[in-house]
């Protein structure tokens, strides 16, 4: 039996990695982790988890219809978080790129994101995008996004299939 590798492309198996977070029996224990389950949620439509990590200040105005339908028809499959540099590293900060098909176009969502703690947990504020969101070309050739050490056409661009 293999082992499903988690939808946020860290090392670990799913089980080991973002589902204790989306399943409630465990909450992350840093911004990334949070970043991470917050992109497996999206990769698995489970926008009620999006919903309740968003600060309480942010809910307001969100629903689990509102963010579905803001991510319908959007195929999420690779997250890479950019390492903070020795000056801005900070706790409360993640950048990362999410890579998703949509129309069978690959597209790419750059952040700078912000992480609050609210009733020790942490939560998603708000997040600068960055100038190269949107469509991008990739390679087929190339090494997957999702670092998988295979090529882009041999495995995520499968999903377009």
């Amino acid at each position: 039996m293999s082992v499903m590798r988690c939808y946020c492309c860290s090392s670990a198996s799913f089980e080991r990695c973002c589902e204790p977070f989306l399943n409630g029996t465990e909450s992350p224990k840093s911004a990334e982790q949070l970043m991470r389950s917050r992109f497996s949620a999206y990769a698995t439509n489970q926008y009620e988890y999006v919903l309740n990590t968003y600060t309480r200040e942010k809910q307001e105005g969100l629903t689990i219809e509102s963010l579905k339908q803001s991510a319908d028809g959007a195929l999420w499959f690779a997250l890479q978080i950019t390492p903070p540099s020795a000056q801005e590293a900070t706790s409360d900060t993640v950048e990362f790129t999410a890579f998703y098909f949509e129309n069978k176009s690959l597209f790419q969502l750059h952040e700078t994101s912000n992480f609050l703690i609210e009733d020790n947990q942490w939560r998603y504020h708000d997040g600068t995008l960055h100038d190269d969101c949107g469509k991008i070309k990739y390679g087929r050739n190339l090494p997957c996004l999702c670092g998988s050490n295979k090529k882009f056409k041999q495995c995520c661009a499968t999903k377009l299939r």
